[in-house]
């Protein structure tokens, strides 16, 4: 029993890419270290954790649930947990809506605005999988759920949605479409042929490196708009220096024709970047 018990656990935690709330999670973080400058309590930061993984969970279950069929056809990703078997359908509607049930629970114990806003990243997590088959702007709306992050994680503290916590969503929503843009010419043959949508179907792969290096400009200004409205110290700019020294150096490690380095950009630099930028935001608060 124990055994199949942790073989469902770690299923589903494949699933859902748990490693990959390394992205998301410390720009939650962010946000709250600077709604209120100082560290939350335990509790707070407690429930903006399990209201960050309840949605992320329920966000990737939700697109490896709609795209199963897509996943089944392309090389990449016919070894996920549906196109293989490893898990029924059944199984991630399941999930979906203990994940569903989780982030609900997490909401109701933080700011009470945020039980009247808490349908709109659940809308845009359900409408997210179904755009690559109409559009290739797919990857701004994917930036544009993520970088609910910090703006959540603020009204979930404060009840306020300042200026300067919608400028720090639009440097996560750029940093995460920007290299979301570089993901997507791992499928673009596959793309092409099953008639998808994505920015490098429309516009070659010299068009994503362009499209990747304004994003990732974007969200190092963004930054710096952002932390001239706070009232953030030296740890805050070495920060933002850091994020534009490892984006730099993220777009030195790819390009054109020349994608083998592709994982150490998308993983290890951007993973590198949120936890190591939440680490100087923190020591400036402190």
């Amino acid at each position: 029993m124990i055994d199949v018990v942790t073989s469902y656990s770690l299923r589903f935690a494949s699933l859902v890419t748990l490693e990959h709330t390394i992205f998301a999670l410390p720009f939650a973080y962010v946000g709250a270290l600077l709604a209120l400058d100082q560290v939350p309590g335990g509790g707070e930061l407690l429930w903006i954790t399990v209201a960050m993984v309840g949605a992320r969970s329920l966000a990737m279950g939700l697109n490896r649930l709609i795209d199963a069929r897509i996943d089944a056809r392309n090389p990449r990703t016919a070894k996920r947990e549906l196109p293989s078997g490893a898990l029924e359908a059944w199984h991630v509607a399941a999930f979906c809506l203990g994940a569903f049930a989780l982030f609900l629970m997490a909401v109701f114990q933080l700011d009470p605005l945020v039980r009247y806003l808490w349908p709109v990243p659940v809308i845009g997590f359900a409408l997210y999988p179904y755009l690559k088959r109409f559009t290739w702007l797919s990857h701004a709306w994917l930036g544009a759920v993520d970088g609910l992050a910090p703006i959540g994680a603020w009204v979930a503290l404060t009840g306020e949605l300042p200026w300067q916590a919608w400028v720090l969503g639009g440097a996560v929503a750029v940093w995460i479409a920007g290299f979301d843009l570089f993901y997507s010419l791992l499928d673009l043959e596959v793309d092409r042929r099953e008639g998808l949508h994505s920015f490098a179907t429309h516009f070659g792969e010299r068009g994503v490196f362009l499209g990747a290096r304004v994003a990732h400009v974007a969200t190092v200004a963004l930054l710096v708009v952002a932390g001239l409205g706070l009232d953030v110290g030296p740890a805050y700019w070495l920060g933002v220096s850091l994020v534009a020294v490892l984006l730099a150096y993220e777009h030195s490690l790819i390009r054109p024709g020349d994608l083998r380095r592709l994982d150490a950009a998308f993983f290890t630099v951007n993973g590198v970047l949120s936890v190591a930028f939440m680490a100087f935001v923190l020591a400036d608060v402190l």
